[in-house]
């Protein structure tokens, strides 16, 4: 399958300092003019100079911008050696001579003692800054979720405390809650790993989990209760493998497509999908979970509770997550090839037939015969392949990351070294190794270095859909960020 298409055929100036004219916003295509002047090279012995103003007294060593020098990874940075070497004799006696310091004369005190006439100079290579400085961020809108979405979640999430409080006691929901975080954490774990280098924004994160763990589980415990009064509770076989797999993937599936919705311009692609169908799922197994908790230990006690925790959450914590993430890898392709909300409607559905195959299928199997057979024939491989097919899709993001990038490489903004550290996870690795062995442990630089130039490239591919009228202002931000953070890397 192809991610992304190519990009349009364009020779983009180097970077040149030329501010762009306020209201002007550059054609996409042409990577813009930074407005924040030439690239600050760091004034040594005198700090850093103010940010868009070039400095006074260029170190001579300072690359050029443009043609930034691909980092020695491994190599930690040489300490610059004093001008002159200090003498001894400063300890000596309060009669003698003043002290000198690198180049600076000091005044004989009036009355000095041997410690007071030595006043250490200046270093000549001061230390950088903690990090980098205040500079603008990408546009928020179409990224982010209204805090009144979370008012109304906030009301379903009241409905369902009574719920518990009222069918399972206060203790069997205080434990099966505690319990309940064990799951979710393994799961968040999981996720983390995926989508560490390109996080998604925290209110669509936090908005992903909120409505598995309460409007999800709020629809299916509606239409539980409204077929139960209208048909009788059914047995166990049909509501495992028939009402659970379409009500449950249904309400998480609403989920994932009211992300999109909301956060277009965070919705990227395949991986971005699965996160966020995984997060769902995982809100979703999280409330499942203390229900389950709570009845085990109502009904059975602590040997109860205890199967039950290791079948549900030691055996299975990705079951849920796994079913909601087919939903969301059929919208993230459909955004990545810069489809309509009708056109992620669609691709969503499609998803969500398999996510409810997939569902009915483990649960089926679970009811069938021996549950560790099962476990062991079914289950695991079935999960195993989607870590297989979660490491193919980070392989691809990747390649696109790193062919978007070289278009910035043409441009000036990278070099092709930077690109490969940037783009792929061997670069990725080197790099932070590389600036663990700086001074200070800069890994903390080179880790927003990788996130920016990665959301970087993201942005330009949106731009090439034509989906994202903010590319251009998300682009200037990124690349202003890349490069005070490239500065701040190989300031000594």
């Amino acid at each position: 399958m192809s991610f992304g298409g190519q990009p349009p055929a364009y020779q983009p100036p180097p970077p040149s300092g030329q501010p762009v004219p306020e209201g002007q916003q550059p054609a996409y295509g042409q990577p813009p003019t930074p407005v924040y002047g030439q690239p600050p090279a760091p004034v040594y012995g005198q700090g850093q100079p103010p940010y868009g103003q070039p400095p006074a007294q260029p170190y001579p060593s300072a690359p050029a911008y443009g043609q930034p020098p691909a980092p020695s990874y491994g190599q930690q940075a040489r300490q610059l050696a004093p001008q002159a070497p200090v003498s001894d004799a400063y300890a000596a006696t309060a009669s003698a001579a003043p002290a000198i310091g690198y180049g600076q004369p000091q005044q004989l005190a009036p009355q000095p003692s041997a410690a007071a006439a030595y006043a250490p100079p200046a270093p000549l290579s001061p230390a950088p800054v903690a990090g980098v400085p205040a500079l603008p961020m990408p546009v928020r809108k179409g990224r982010s979720v209204s805090v009144w979405v979370f008012g109304v979640l906030g009301f379903v999430m009241l409905a369902l405390i009574a719920y518990f409080a009222m069918f399972l006691g206060t203790g069997a929901s205080v434990v099966g809650l505690i319990l309940a975080f064990v799951p979710l954490g393994i799961v968040l774990f999981g996720v983390h790993l995926i989508d560490r280098w390109e996080p998604e924004p925290k209110s669509l994160v936090i908005f992903a989990l909120a409505w598995g763990a309460i409007a999800a589980i709020g629809i299916a415990l509606l239409f539980d209760l409204l077929l139960t009064l209208a048909a009788g509770r059914p047995d166990d076989f049909f509501s495992a493998v028939i009402q659970a797999p379409l009500i449950e993937e249904i309400g998480k599936g609403l989920g994932v497509f009211l992300i999109y919705v909301i956060g277009r311009r965070a919705f990227d692609g395949p991986v971005d999908g699965v996160v966020y169908g995984a997060l769902v799922g995982a809100g979703f197994a999280f409330t499942e979970n203390i229900q389950y908790f709570g009845v085990s230990l109502v009904n059975g006690g602590a040997g109860e509770l205890t199967i039950t925790f290791i079948l549900r959450g030691l055996l299975s914590p990705f079951a849920h997550a796994m079913f909601t993430a087919l939903t969301g890898f059929a919208i993230g392709l459909a955004a990545r090839r810069g489809a309509t909300v009708a056109g992620a409607l669609g691709a969503g559905a499609l998803g969500l037939l398999g996510a409810m195959a997939l569902h009915a299928f483990w649960n089926g199997s679970s009811m069938l015969g021996d549950f560790f057979t099962l476990y062991l024939t079914a289950q695991i491989p079935l999960f195993l392949g989607f870590i297989f097919a979660i490491v193919a899709l980070r392989r691809a993001e990747a390649r696109l990351t790193q062919r978007r990038l070289e278009d910035y490489a043409a441009a000036g903004w990278f070099t092709k070294e930077e690109v490969v550290m940037l783009a792929t996870p061997a670069g990725r690795k080197a790099g932070m190794q590389w600036a663990r062995g700086l001074r200070g442990d800069r890994r903390k630089l080179m880790r927003s270095f990788i996130k920016d130039a990665t959301e970087l490239a993201a942005v330009r591919q949106r731009a090439i859909n034509g989906h994202d009228a903010y590319a251009a202002a998300d682009e200037q931000s990124l690349l202003a960020r890349t490069r005070a953070t490239r500065a701040h890397l190989l300031a000594y």
